[in-house]
């Protein structure tokens, strides 16, 4: 995919701007998967729009990180695995590689359960038979890998769009308060003396950034053909920040979309416990007294996994060439990881029942949680480096910001972690 997609010289303004936007909506769906949504809901039923600030400083924060690993794909021409096994001796490296591995699994077993609840909602599917169903996405990445990869980014973006009518169509049914939206966006001294609120705003913000996308993103940019000059690559760094700046502003809009929705809902008819995708699609309808509501919920959720397939499956690519130089056919990656993340799915499903999901939902965040800080931190330290990236060296400023955010993330991660593990 390097170079894929042509740059003409000849393209100026507007123009030349379109080329480079794509990668940063590929990046905004790892923003939006159903761990996201799970919190979102949460949130929002038990604290109406509270919370708001929480994903606003969340987007925030992913924004700066996304910054950095465009500015090492251009500008060193390297991806995140790839710079990890330029720097890092061979047995880090095939650690860092197996955690990178968990957390792309982890992901994929998020989706799984994502969509097959999706399908359920929708179709009446049961669960265990919805996680088998969604074996076929493999079909879908073997259609974009002989497509080309604008394809791949337009698929997503049409996605993308309608995830966002969806949530847009019931706001527009919820008839949320403006007012208590803006009261959200600034913070409240519950926050911080109310145990609760501030639990689950950790769980807001440590769900945020997904160490796939950084591995995921620093390779994408590398898809445009851009010159070999300095001036090129710093135009070319500036226009993939804009794009994944923009991209991240809608992932945004959408996570507060659930916030707020389950604020009008939820919240504001006394329902404040509802933190479960399904038990959300049941109550909705009935809530707003409209049908449809349930219905637009389930199809943007089958819409975030087929997102999240596409994208998880090219990080797995990213990841297995930058570390191990292992290549396979995309399809056959899909195929491998989607049945390894079946499996505990149908197992748990079929042993445990359809609630106990749930708690695979979170097992999966917390595998996340636990691989995290090895992609931040080298992504900080790389992007810092003058030795790797020369005059395209990350400015102080920002080095500085983004290692308050490694640190923020990872203890707060970490938090999270230790609470899933002593049962609070």
């Amino acid at each position: 995919m390097r170079r894929s997609v042509s740059v003409p010289r000849d393209t100026a303004g507007l123009r030349r701007l379109f080329i480079f936007f794509g990668p940063g909506y590929l990046v905004a769906t790892g923003y939006m998967d159903p761990g996201n949504w799970a919190t979102a809901l949460a949130g929002g039923s038990k604290f109406g729009t509270s919370l708001l600030f929480v994903a606003v400083l969340s987007s925030l924060m992913a924004i700066v990180l996304q910054s950095l690993t465009a500015r090492l794909g251009l500008g060193a021409g390297l991806d995140l695995a790839s710079a990890c096994r330029a720097r890092f001796p061979r047995h880090a490296n095939f650690a860092l590689w197996l955690l990178a591995e968990a957390g792309i699994l982890a992901t994929d077993l998020a989706e799984v359960i994502g969509t097959a609840i999706g399908l359920q909602l929708l179709f009446g599917l049961p669960l265990a038979a919805g996680v088998v169903v969604t074996l076929l996405d493999t079909f879908l990445v073997l259609a974009f890998e002989r497509a080309g990869f604008r394809k791949i980014e337009l698929f997503v973006v049409a996605m993308l769009g309608v995830i966002a009518l969806s949530f847009g169509a019931q706001l527009a049914l919820a008839e949320p308060s403006l007012a208590a939206i803006a009261e959200g966006l600034v913070p409240s001294r519950a926050f911080f003396e109310n145990p609760e609120m501030l639990y689950i705003g950790l769980g807001i913000l440590g769900a945020t950034v997904m160490p796939h996308n950084l591995f995921l993103h620093s390779y994408i940019v590398q898809t445009r053909a851009v010159g070999a000059s300095l001036d090129e690559k710093r135009e070319a760094i500036d226009f993939a920040v804009l794009d994944s700046t923009l991209a991240l502003m809608i992932a945004l809009v959408i996570n507060g979309s659930i916030l707020v929705l389950a604020a009008a809902a939820f919240h504001a008819t006394g329902h404040t416990e509802v933190a479960e995708l399904g038990e959300a699609y049941r109550l909705i309808a009935p809530l707003l007294g409209a049908p449809i509501a349930a219905k637009l919920f389930a199809v943007a959720l089958i819409a975030c996994g087929l997102n999240s397939t596409v994208t998880a499956t090219l990080a797995g690519q990213i990841v297995m060439e930058g570390f191990v130089h292992i290549r396979m056919r995309p399809a056959l990656r899909r195929l491998v990881t989607r049945l390894i993340a079946i499996l505990p799915a149908v197992a748990v499903t079929l042993i445990a029942g359809e609630a106990a999901t749930a708690r695979l939902l979170v097992l999966s965040q917390v595998v996340l949680s636990l691989t995290l800080p090895f992609a931040v931190a080298p992504l900080v330290w790389f992007t810092a480096s003058r030795r790797m990236m020369g005059e395209l060296t990350a400015p102080r400023a920002t080095t500085a910001v983004a290692a308050v955010i490694a640190v923020a993330i990872i203890a707060l991660n970490g938090k999270l972690l230790l609470d899933a593990f002593s049962g609070n």
